[in-house]
């Protein structure tokens, strides 16, 4: 979770206009009989692995990293069966594999959270330092994850510093209303084929900077007075919802 502004890497517009170079350089290539179209584009996959690496490098949170992880595995299963291993992926493996990843992720997850020893000072992502102190409710990060299922939290903090939101076939509600900021937080949000609803105090200014996929993003809050305080929600919503309101 980052309070600084962020510098992103190569813009979308750059590898977009790289793929329609790309296109066109092999359609003409293809006309001067130099090289077979059909037999490169039959390893289009190679695209998707190449273009999850360089997103996975460049993500910011632990969804982005998931994300685009997943988009890389599935290139490597799809190149894989254009070379004739494709006997070794179906269903009677893939459940298994995906049960041994949701494993790693569950234990993963709780080695993250475990408890920091009194005194020793707490870091996010960015690697920016806050006070053990500031946290001891334990309510300034959150980490919210809801699987086929639903998940309702209120919070009360003086000092609210973001965290992260998932939902999988479930829903989240988050209310922040009896909560405030000290300057800025983020909360990284991922929803698939779920929903995610934020509630928040009507002086704080929303940022909406998520990516929908077959899904949406929306901002229902009053007009905030106060710039001071400034929430940014960024993730992915495939499938899926999320709502931010007072």
């Amino acid at each position: 979770m980052k309070n600084k502004a962020r510098t992103s890497g190569v813009p979308n517009q750059v590898w977009l206009g790289l793929a329609v170079i790309g296109f066109g350089m092999l359609y003409l290539l293809d006309n001067l009989y130099i090289i077979d179209r059909r037999q490169v584009m039959h390893f289009w996959p190679v695209l998707v692995i190449i273009g999850g690496l360089v997103k996975f490098a460049e993500a910011d949170s632990r969804h982005e990293r998931m994300l685009f992880g997943l988009i890389t595995a599935a290139g490597v299963v799809l190149t894989l069966n254009r070379l004739g291993y494709g006997y070794f992926f179906n269903a009677r493996t893939l459940w298994p594999v995906l049960l041994i990843l949701f494993g790693i992720g569950v234990i993963h997850k709780a080695l993250r959270k475990r408890d920091t020893a009194p005194g020793v000072p707490l870091k996010d992502d960015a690697g920016a330092t806050f006070s053990a102190d500031a946290d001891a409710d334990g309510d300034a990060v959150v980490d919210i994850t809801a699987i086929l299922g639903g998940f309702r939290r209120r919070l009360s903090t003086p000092a609210f510093r973001g965290g992260d939101i998932s939902a999988f076939m479930g829903d989240c509600m988050l209310d922040l209303r009896e909560s405030s900021i000290i300057g800025e937080a983020e909360i990284n949000v991922f929803a698939v084929m779920g929903g995610v609803t934020i509630k928040c105090p009507p002086d704080w200014t929303i940022i909406l900077k998520g990516v929908p996929v077959l899904g949406g993003f929306e901002d229902r809050t009053a007009p905030a007075t106060d710039a001071g305080k400034r929430l940014t929600i960024r993730g992915y919503a495939i499938m899926g919802g999320v709502e931010v309101r007072n």
